[in-house]
């Protein structure tokens, strides 16, 4: 294709960006400018230091993150008192050890549980509240293929089984007990369960629900109801608790948006809003029990826009695919952005606005509950525009005030991912990270960038900030600090498509109550400021 040039002077949408960069046109010198406010006296929130969480081992590029959840469908039937697992359709509906551990009690556990604590960072186990767990690692296919497999392939699992409790129980017991599994977790990890501990290791009770009667038919083949889903919620909740009283618990873990408001088409939903029904009984189970059973309310998301009829959470990088990729975080928190997709354009008719959504289901059922988003992925992840959507997607749950977040990995390499995070958690390769109060930072485009601020309690002469340009051109951001610290040097890091490593970009060295930075195209940069 021969080359052309195209002003970037006349365009300002996100989707010609994409087409002129991957149909190879160059665009001209003439870049767009766009304006940052950033004002360290407004909006100033905690950021929960949770939200930099996967669902891997942290190790390698994401060895610096701070959360980290052992969940999916293989931990719905996991019997750790052996570390057989099934993962369902997942694979095959078999019994096997694809988790390992051995025959060692809590075995398939340790080697997470380990890195987590030698990271320093949080871990969330998973706790299966279905009814049955697996009995065997046989390896042997369909469980379903062996006659009355319910008895002899599986173990009825329970809630409570009160102490006096073993750290090595009978594989041979017909049941396998959660709370003991609390026990064995708080006796191993003693200081796991404590109020306020930098490791904490927290219980999920188990892994989308509103899913089982496809993912785990075989031990569930029904489709779960609202009063069975509460009921199990608050049964295993009362034996986490009576155990670890100072653990958090996380629930439902709900798949996605159909979950979410009507439990996957639940036989009793008689058009009640699932999220706000299960945020209820567990305020009232709070009443009842005198204890609170429920700390987080877990989702799931990945979203459901697409373009040009593709969805975004594939690796496709065609350019309007592209282009719903960059702004797809913006149904995380923008009233004004209209995806497409069938919620938006089916169900709600208008914006998404996800986490305001959460956030008042909250207020309305159970105030005083956290939020946590522990499985998404953006797609792309082998691409700067996953990378981008990633580095947006970090810095609106800082902004928005998640209390956990995790991402699930849909691949084994996922370099662009890896890269956006240590843009917050490791941008200059020495541990450097974005603070953890976040401030008021606005754009007066929002759809061709993104700007996030942060100060650091630990040091007042420090302010970093990620800006994120979405567009196929220079930007040139104008940045006003506003009741900041008097700052004069910043360093700057960027990501970009050519590597999915964090590279130095060289310092500044100005008076940075405003100046201005020049912004690569598909980029996300993170620029530490501070007073030297």
């Amino acid at each position: 294709m021969s080359r052309v040039s195209v002003s970037a002077c006349l365009r300002s949408v996100p989707v010609l960006a994409a087409l002129a960069m991957l149909a190879g046109i160059a665009t001209a010198a003439c870049a767009e400018t766009v304006h940052f406010t950033v004002d360290a006296a407004r909006n100033v929130t905690p950021i929960s230091r949770y939200i930099y969480g996967i669902n891997a081992p942290l190790s390698g590029p994401l060895a610096n993150l701070t959360f980290r959840r052992l969940g999916g469908n293989r931990w719905t039937a996991y019997n750790w008192v052996n570390n057989a697992s099934n993962a369902g359709s997942d694979y095959i509906f078999q019994n096997d050890d694809f988790l390992g551990g051995g025959d060692t009690p809590g075995g398939a556990v340790i080697p997470g549980i380990g890195n987590a604590r030698n990271r320093g960072a949080g871990l969330l186990l998973t706790i299966p509240i279905n009814g049955y767990v697996a009995a065997d690692k046989n390896g042997d296919g369909d469980v379903r293929d062996t006659p009355d497999y319910l008895k002899t392939r599986f173990r009825k699992g329970r809630a409570v089984k009160g102490p006096p409790f073993t750290l090595n129980p009978d594989p041979a017991d017909k049941f396998v007990y959660q709370d003991e599994f609390v026990n064995w977790v708080k006796t191993n990890y003693p200081n796991s369960q404590t109020a306020g501990t930098d490791k904490p290791i927290w219980f999920s009770l188990d892994n989308e629900p509103d899913l089982w009667a496809e993912t785990h038919l075989a031990i569930h083949p029904d489709p779960v109801t609202y009063a069975e889903l509460v009921k199990k919620t608050i049964a295993y909740a009362l034996g986490i608790k009576a155990v670890a009283p100072d653990t958090m618990i996380f629930g439902p873990a709900s798949y996605g948006w159909a979950g979410f408001v009507r439990l996957q088409d639940a036989p009793d939903a008689n058009g009640r809003d699932f999220l706000l029904y299960y945020l209820r009984k567990m305020q009232a189970a709070e009443t009842a029990n005198g204890k609170r059973l429920l700390e987080v309310l877990d989702v799931h998301w990945y979203p459901e826009a697409t373009g040009g009829g593709v969805r975004t959470t594939a690796q496709d990088t065609s350019p309007a695919v592209v282009a719903a990729r960059l702004q797809a975080p913006r149904s995380l928190w923008d009233k004004s952005y209209r995806e497409v997709s069938w919620i938006a354009d089916d169900y709600l008719d208008g914006p998404i606005n996800l986490l305001a959504w959460l956030k008042q289901k909250i207020a309305r059922g159970y105030p005083g509950t956290k939020l946590a988003v522990t499985e998404y992925n953006y797609g792309a992840s082998q691409h700067i525009s996953g990378g981008i959507a990633q580095a947006d997607v970090l810095g609106i749950f800082g902004r928005e005030g998640v209390f956990a977040a995790s991402q699930w990995p849909l691949y084994d390499d996922e370099p662009f991912v890896a890269g956006a995070m240590q843009m917050f958690r490791n941008f200059d390769g020495n541990g450097g990270a974005f603070g953890d109060v976040s401030i008021f930072a606005k754009t007066d485009n929002v759809a061709d960038t993104s700007i996030y601020a942060s100060l650091d309690s630990a040091d007042p002469n420090r302010l970093v900030l990620v800006a994120i340009n979405k567009t196929a051109q220079k930007i040139k951001a104008v940045i006003k600090l506003k009741n900041a610290p008097a700052l004069n040097s910043a360093l700057i890091f960027q990501l970009k498509g050519l590597s999915a490593k964090p590279k130095s970009a060289g310092p500044i060295v100005a008076d940075l109550s405003r100046f201005t930075y020049a912004m690569p195209p598909f980029s996300v940069s993170t620029l530490e400021l501070t007073n030297n």
